[in-house]
């Protein structure tokens, strides 16, 4: 393939009214990911340069999102909703007069690979001036099929429009198309809209290209990876290919799922060779985890970075900002939020850490929590390397605690600890002899009255 430029154009417009969802149905997630977040991945990986976008009107969401995500992008607003063709027309100012190769693709098929995008480039570039993206259906009722002749594609025929004969054939269009720059604005003028609907189908490009004597040819796809999401079932379903894909992924590269059908990665996941990941765990977007952890059964991870040899959970939840350092331990039912936990430090059980710096093999004791948010504004808590916070204590912050400070069990503490200091914030235990016997029977006195 040479090394001539490419426009990425991507038609996301559409409500998805059979989503039963206010928001632009190229806005539901994979894996942590909007379906367009998926298809800009891909068209960016396959060296478009340039990309843009036709939305519909009045999607303010999902323009900030396709900016955010490609801020060279630009949007296109499609007013009336008049077909592919008419869609791509609305991106006009993209493609004229520029770009050698121009890949036209669907919102809402985020599982297209930048593998396969550049197979079409390739096309591009070995002589073809329009290239379809086909796939062998299992069952290709509905869609439109791809008739081929002597190696060149000869017409997409609409499932209502086919032969019996031309319904026998299982090679059916994507939707995905590739064309030369030079022809895309010549074909997208000659498309007529004489169909029951009045609308402008891409589609036609097939033909019209052919009539000029141009070559059409297809390219072939996984079914899997251009399948289309309308409703919430095809979302579960493309959910589950993706997440699938993932779990291979990461097995290939060194990663140890005990049960990787229970495991769920995002979109950005990244993890080391040698990390095990026991049952039931989600990752969240934003998580990477370094060589040789270990993220044991039911934990949730989001946004947190969980460095070798360490171990998170069973049953924690690492929420944004969470700094997992090497060696280190958060056990179970432990939360850690916006804070690190230095080499070899251990959060074993039940505590809440939040806005907090743990030391280096500081020892968190069990049901130890820091008092971060006073209502309006969050604290900082810095527990300083060898620290040991007894159990059921509340570290009340702004606070500080030195290197080796020592914290007893029980404790409130509100004012800073000094280095190798002891704290001891609880009341005085009072013993009172025999008391518990006169208790005793005072209140199997009143049990018995109440019987009666």
């Amino acid at each position: 393939m040479s090394n001539s430029s490419c426009l990425a154009i991507v038609l996301a417009a559409g409500l998805g009214t059979r989503m039963r969802s206010t928001l632009p149905k190229v806005m539901h997630e994979i894996g942590g990911l909007p379906l367009v977040g998926h298809v800009l991945n891909s068209v960016v990986g396959a060296g478009a340069d340039k990309v843009a976008v036709v939305v519909g009107p009045e999607m303010p969401k999902l323009e900030e999102h396709i900016l955010s995500h490609v801020p060279h992008a630009s949007c296109h607003v499609q007013v009336d909703r008049l077909g592919t063709a008419h869609a791509v027309k609305a991106a006009e100012t993209a493609y004229r007069d520029t770009s050698d190769h121009v890949l036209v693709l669907c919102g809402d098929a985020p599982l297209i690979t930048a593998e396969t995008l550049h197979r079409l480039r390739k096309r591009l570039s070995g002589g073809a001036d329009v290239v379809v993206l086909g796939f062998e259906a299992a069952n290709p009722f509905g869609y439109g099929r791809l008739l081929e002749n002597d190696g060149e594609l000869v017409a997409i025929r609409e499932e209502k429009d086919a032969s019996d004969d031309e319904r026998s054939v299982n090679l059916c269009n994507s939707g995905i198309m590739a064309f030369t720059g030079k022809v895309l604005p010549e074909l997208i003028a000659e498309i007529r809209n004489d169909n029951a609907k009045g609308e402008y189908y891409l589609t036609d490009a097939v033909e019209v290209a052919r009539s000029k004597g141009m070559r059409v040819v297809s390219e072939l796809a996984d079914e899997k990876e251009v399948q289309g999401i309308n409703n919430r079932a095809q979302l579960a379903s493309c959910e589950a290919v993706f997440q699938q894909a993932q779990r291979e992924t990461f097995m290939e590269n060194g990663v140890t799922l005990q049960a990787p059908e229970t495991v769920y990665f995002s979109y950005d996941t990244e993890i080391g060779p040698d990390v095990v990941v026991e049952p039931n765990v989600v990752f969240g977007p934003g998580v990477k985890v370094d060589g040789a952890a270990r993220i044991r059964a039911f934990s949730h991870l989001e946004k947190a970075h969980v460095s070798s040899d360490a171990m998170v959970g069973p049953y924690s939840r690492l929420r944004p900002g969470a700094e997992i350092g090497e060696g280190a331990h958060v056990g179970n039912f432990v939360e850690i939020k916006n804070a690190q936990v230095e080499a070899g430090a251990k959060v074993n059980h039940l505590s809440y850490i939040g806005d907090a710096r743990i030391g280096e093999k500081s020892n968190i004791g069990a049901g130890t929590i820091t008092c971060n948010y006073d209502g309006y504004l969050k604290h900082h808590t810095d527990i300083g390397a060898g620290s040991f916070v007894g159990s059921n204590s509340v570290l009340v912050a702004p606070l500080k605690l030195g290197d080796g400070a020592f914290v007893a069990a029980g404790s409130v503490v509100t004012a800073d600890v000094p280095e190798n200091a002891l704290a001891i914030s609880r009341s005085q235990q009072v013993n009172k002899e025999g008391r518990a016997t006169l208790m005793r029977k005072k209140l199997s006195a009143a049990k018995a009255l109440r019987k009666g």
